[in-house]
Order: C-alpha cells, then sequence, then structure tokens
C-alpha cells in the first residue's frame, strides 16, 4: 500500500504540470478564436486604431460571477508589439486577469468577449505593473466601432486603453473602469515552464511564442503588420 501511495503521488506531480499547460494552451487558442471572429465583424474596431495599438489584451468567455452584484472574472492573454518603440512585429503571449467591476450586469451577465486596445508607451507601462485599476492607475473608454468611425475624437486621444465587448452576437464599445488588470503569473509559469512577468514575455522577448500561441500571434501580423502610431 506504501508503495501504491508513492506512485500515486508522483504520477500526480507529473501529471499536473502537464495539464496545467494544457489548460493555458487551450486558453491561448480560444483567445485567437474570439479575436478573429471580432476581427471579421462587419462593423468591427477601426483600423486606424488597431494600427495605432501598441499592446492588445483579449479575454474570451469572461463569466459574471456574482449574481446581482455583477462581479467577474476572465482569462485571456495579453501581447505588444516587438521593438524599443512598439515598432516590430507581435511579441509572444502573456498570460492575464480581468476581475471585478459591475461591467457583466451592461450585457446580462452571459458569457463575453472583452478586447483591450492599449494605445501608448504610457498605458503598455501601466499594465506592465502587477495590478492595474482601470480609470485610476490607466486612463480606459469605450472603443468606437466602425470602418468610418472617427478616432480623433477627445476621448479616444486622451484614453491609454480602449474596450470592446461581444455577447450573443452583438459588438460595442463599453467601459470596463473600476475593473482590474493584472499578470497571470501561475498561468505564464505553466505555460513557459518558469516564472516571468508579463515584461519579460512581451517586451524582452525572454520567451517564444509556442505553438497554441502561433495563431494569436500571427492573426495579428496579418492583421496589422505595422504600427502606424504618429512618432
Amino acid at each position: 500500500m506504501k508503495k501504491l501511495w508513492i506512485f500515486s503521488v508522483l504520477i500526480l506531480f507529473v501529471a499536473l504540470p502537464v495539464y496545467s499547460q494544457e489548460r493555458e494552451q487551450e486558453r491561448l487558442k480560444d483567445s485567437a478564436t474570439a479575436l478573429k471572429e471580432i476581427l471579421d465583424i462587419p462593423d468591427n474596431v477601426p483600423q486606424d486604431l488597431l494600427d495605432r495599438a501598441e499592446c492588445m489584451i483579449i479575454f474570451p468567455s469572461v463569466k459574471k460571477v456574482a449574481i446581482g452584484i455583477g462581479g467577474s472574472y476572465g482569462r485571456g492573454a495579453l501581447v505588444c508589439r516587438s521593438g524599443k518603440d512598439f515598432t516590430g512585429a507581435w511579441s509572444a503571449p502573456a498570460m492575464f486577469a480581468l476581475e471585478g467591476g459591475s461591467f457583466g450586469l451592461q450585457l446580462g451577465g452571459q458569457a463575453t468577449d472583452y478586447l483591450l486596445l492599449v494605445m501608448n508607451h504610457k498605458g503598455a507601462e501601466s499594465i506592465m505593473t502587477s495590478k492595474v485599476k482601470l480609470g485610476a492607475d490607466a486612463s480606459a473608454a469605450a472603443g468606437p466601432k466602425g470602418r468610418t468611425a472617427a478616432a480623433a475624437t477627445d476621448i479616444v486621444m486622451r484614453a491609454e486603453i480602449l474596450s470592446y465587448s461581444r455577447a450573443r452576437g452583438l459588438f460595442a464599445g463599453i467601459s470596463l473602469e473600476g475593473s482590474t488588470l493584472r499578470s497571470d503569473g501561475d498561468a505564464n509559469k505553466n505555460l513557459y515552464g518558469r516564472e516571468l512577468t508579463a515584461r519579460q514575455i512581451t517586451r524582452d522577448g525572454a520567451v517564444k511564442t509556442t505553438a497554441a500561441g502561433q495563431a494569436l500571434v500571427s492573426l495579428l501580423n496579418k492583421k496589422s503588420p505595422k504600427n502606424l502610431s504618429a512618432k
């Protein structure tokens, strides 16, 4: 019995890391699918905003976790353009978390995809910290949509992060003020096999894109290969 118990424990220690890595790989696949579906919507994110974004965060299937309160909890991925001035190809993805706020009520509380565009250096630096509260640590606004949307409005010019949502076939800009963003350290360790910060993954090039993350990165390199922000 003792040998059986030891054997079972050893199997558990081997199986858990494999399962954890597979879970993060599946999250990356879901993120790529959600992003592709959002970008394929005819009345979607204006291309000029996409081309000016320096980082992007996609949260697939965020669910409301407190009925009547509106708290929500989601897991997704952050990618940034590489290079000192965010002028290179898109980076390997860092795993990210979205928590809190009453935004879940605005779409009836069902599972919702969220897309966040980080529009400038200041916003990118903010999300590299341990935890960021939108509207306090980083200015955020509901993003405009449509192929002919006026992207040079005051709210767009001032916002560090623009946010969008998609649920029940509806796509819209949405305010996420009051919610928090943070790097998902455990998920990054599960995916890459060692402890890494979001900065190390997306800005320092500490890792290569995994096979699971390649679909997400390739999609962005196809849809927005160059940063067209005025430097």
